[in-house]
């Protein structure tokens, strides 16, 4: 594996410590804002950054989408923070993106990892929380203190592993769906509007995992189902 430089190791787990020494930090991150096909995921990560079986894969760590061209070590990686943290990943359907719009819906989805995380803490640690949420907006009707960190996913540490939970579940769903629908290549592109994925669209359709809503603004509105 390829380790990180050594101040970035540090400046990723710095961040989290110095929001807090008394606090148990939990990383918050979506996967899946922007393809035209596939549920959109959350992570939720609680990192305990003093364990030394922690400290071993933490000089990997990175936000997910820096390991775009090896999926093999970010695949290792996530098994090590399934390992060595308490986490959740939860999903928000297509039913629910149509419904609430994208944004909402990894919001949503980010509060039910939360919640998850929250259940495995137990009742005597939920004074003692603080989510940190990647990007510039909260988590709306959520009672637990909570912090935006904008581009979180490369300046703390748990948000940097929820992250990587969440992109690497998506794309091993997307990659399952494909074999029931190989004329997509979601194998490929995950489900993001590539020109072989479009192009495949206009001539077969779409299927039921295909969000409605975004291919309105890129092909006719005559979008026959598969």
């Amino acid at each position: 594996m390829k380790v990180l430089r050594k101040s970035k190791i540090n400046d990723l787990v710095d961040f989290d410590k110095n929001i807090s020494e008394d606090l148990f930090i939990i990383g918050l991150d979506e996967a899946g804002r922007g393809p035209v096909a596939g549920p959109v995921m959350a992570g939720a990560v609680c990192l305990d950054i003093d364990n030394k079986e922690a400290a071993k894969f933490l000089k990997y760590l990175d936000d997910s989408k820096k390991f775009s061209s090896n999926p093999k070590l970010r695949k290792k990686i996530s098994d090590e923070i399934k390992q060595n943290s308490i986490y959740s990943i939860q999903e928000c359907s297509l039913k629910e993106i149509q419904k609430y719009n994208i944004l909402q819906a990894s919001l949503l989805a980010m509060k039910k990892a939360a919640l998850e995380v929250i259940s495995q803490l137990g009742e005597k640690k939920k004074e003692k929380l603080l989510f940190l949420v990647d990007g510039k907006i909260s988590i709306p009707h959520f009672k637990y203190r909570q912090k935006t960190v904008v581009k979180g996913d490369s300046l703390s540490a748990s948000i940097a592993a929820a992250s990587i939970l969440a992109k690497v579940h998506r794309d091993e769903f997307m990659i399952k769906l494909s074999e029931e629908f190989p004329i997509y290549e979601w194998q490929k592109n995950k489900g993001y509007g590539t020109k072989a994925h479009l192009d495949a669209i206009r001539e077969h359709g779409i299927c039921k995992w295909h969000r409605k809503s975004f291919l309105e603004k890129v092909l006719t509105p005559q979008l026959k189902l598969l």
